[in-house]
């Protein structure tokens, strides 16, 4: 019998159960939206050995791909799909009552730009996402694992931001949200030492609550990211939210 090898992982394991109406939606139009993957060991795996993902195929269209990375309730991803039907969306989700609502979301919308994948993405993307054909990458609020003995569950460090730079194009971007503040200042240390990325605002926005305060690196909230709940929740604790925007050379 295959061994199933423990990985440190971003993400806490949650429930799978959907019930009630949003159960039966999940049920009925699923599959219009999420990609059947051949898996590895566990839910959130695929295959080693799975095919590279053909986007033309997927989406039936050649349009620029976005790869959102944790999209929960898909709030970001419905609404950028709906306002921009000449893109294509694809993200990656563990939590299945998230992909849930975000398949109800998409079909009352009759949304056809947007795929979810049940998987984990730091596994998944290096096997079936093919190297530079992603135009954009978001990562939105990631968990910033506040305990110091569990920042090595961080979804943002180098081996991911590589892991991004491969997806990307020439020239493509990868949208960072955080509300964390050291959380930021570790983003935009890994931005720094990630030679395939350069970090647009590298040396701007200054923080005074940065221990290096005059280094800045922090973008402008781009106006295409939605607020959220959770965002708003933040907020109103008193958090600042800080954004990178960080291209592939």
């Amino acid at each position: 019998m295959e061994k199933f090898l423990a990985r440190t992982k971003s993400f806490v394991r949650r429930g799978r159960e959907v019930e009630g109406p949003l159960g039966r939606t999940f049920a009925k139009y699923g599959a219009d939206y999420v990609v059947s993957v051949r898996r590895g060991l566990g839910y959130t795996t695929v295959a080693e050995d799975h095919d590279l993902l053909d986007f033309a195929g997927l989406f039936e269209n050649e349009a620029p791909v976005t790869v959102e990375v944790g999209s929960g309730t898909g709030d970001q991803l419905v609404a950028a799909a709906a306002r921009h039907p000449d893109r294509n969306f694809l993200a990656f989700e563990v939590w299945v009552p998230g992909l849930a609502k975000t398949v109800s979301k998409a079909h009352s919308l009759g949304l056809t730009n947007l795929r979810l994948i049940e998987a984990d993405v730091q596994q998944a993307s290096c096997i079936i996402i093919p190297q530079g054909a992603v135009a954009e990458v978001w990562t939105f609020f990631p968990d910033p694992w506040r305990k110091s003995k569990h920042k090595k569950r961080r979804l943002i460090q180098e081996p991911f931001a590589l892991e991004v730079a491969r997806m990307l194009e020439k020239g493509g971007i990868w949208r960072i949200a955080t509300d964390w503040d050291d959380y930021a200042w570790g983003i935009r240390d890994v931005l720094d030492r990630a030679a395939p990325l350069k970090n647009l605002y590298r040396g701007l926005n200054p923080d005074a609550r940065d221990p290096e305060g005059d280094r800045g690196g922090f973008a402008p909230r781009w106006e295409g990211r939605v607020m959220t709940a959770f965002e708003q929740k933040g907020l109103d604790a008193g958090r600042v939210v800080h954004d990178f925007a960080a291209q592939k050379l």
